[in-house]
């Protein structure tokens, strides 16, 4: 059997941020309306400096009014609550995301419950998650979204019947993950760590999402042959050369052992540069259609 198929997620997600840069400028030149997203960093955590600098350049260069708010670490509750509550208000915002991890102190719960649901471009807002489980028009999670543009792209539009196997019941990807495949009509499961027989679950999958953050965790006999694999993970480990690891220098890896399973499956997401690329993007779709629905348009 040839080797899957690589399902390139920069490229995708490339072309979905040049079709919401096209959608911006329409918008603009039909309704002169200019979506706007606003992103709040508290404290100096390296990585989600570096994520909220990419989102801010994505979205000015896709057309939109783009502000970012930084944080000094101590940053009190009731002062990050009160600038998302001015940010509700702001009829220029029409997308709010505050970065997680926040420091210790700060309640992540209470803050994404203070978001206007309707500019929740982040989809955690038990709203949002409410709207998704009864099939409702939500802003779902970034992620699942870029899962499912690649899912469709892959296999095509209509995924009624396929056998979905959610490796992963988390807030951010594995529940809204498996509304979303519900709603496109699939037989959905979410597995975990307290499934029985794991492995028979996973082999029964035509689309197998993974997302458990555990490094290689699925080894290619878990994987039905032909079945389409969505590996959502993201994990540092040391490299494979003894030498390199020896330097202290890692890499990225995700939750299936790629080489393996690519002997087996028919398509599959890489780590770098599956999935990865897809979640700024879906954010930019997000504040998009955020923008519409609150201006009725």
């Amino acid at each position: 059997m040839s080797e899957a198929w690589l399902i390139d997620g920069r490229a995708e997600a490339d072309k979905l941020r040049a079709r919401v840069a096209a959608e911006v400028a329409e918008l603009k030149a039909r309704h002169g309306l200019t979506p706007g997203l606003a992103v709040v960093l508290v404290g100096e955590d390296p990585a989600s400096q570096v994520y909220v600098r990419s989102k801010g350049e994505q979205s000015l260069a896709a057309g939109m009014h783009s502000v970012t708010h930084k944080l000094p670490a101590e940053t009190s509750q009731a002062a990050l609550v009160d600038l998302v509550r001015q940010l509700n208000a702001d009829p220029a915002i029409h997308g709010i995301l505050v970065q997680m991890p926040l420091p210790a102190g700060l309640d992540e719960k209470a803050v994404i419950a203070a978001i206007d649901p309707d500019k929740d471009v982040d989809g955690l807002h038990v709203i949002n998650a409410g709207r998704l489980s009864q099939g409702l028009p939500a802003l779902a999670p970034c992620t699942p979204l870029g899962c499912m543009i690649l899912l469709r792209q892959t296999l095509g539009e209509d995924l009624s019947g396929l056998r979905a196997v959610v490796l992963g019941r988390s807030i951010l990807v594995g529940r809204p993950v498996a509304q979303l495949l519900l709603q496109a009509d699939c037989t959905v499961t979410i597995a975990h760590s307290r499934t029985r027989d794991l492995a028979s679950v996973c082999r029964e999958a035509d689309i197998l999402v993974a997302a458990v953050g555990r490094p290689r965790m699925i080894p290619g006999d878990w994987i039905k042959p032909g079945a389409t694999v969505i590996d959502v993970g993201i994990n540092r480990v040391p490299f494979d050369d003894p030498a390199k690891a020896a330097e202290g220098k890692t890499k990225l890896v995700g939750d299936v052992d790629f080489r393996a399973a690519r002997k087996v499956a028919g398509a599959i997401t890489p780590v770098p540069n599956g999935v990865g690329p897809m979640t700024v993007a879906c954010l930019l779709a997000n504040t998009l259609t955020a923008a519409r629905r609150i201006r009725g348009v």
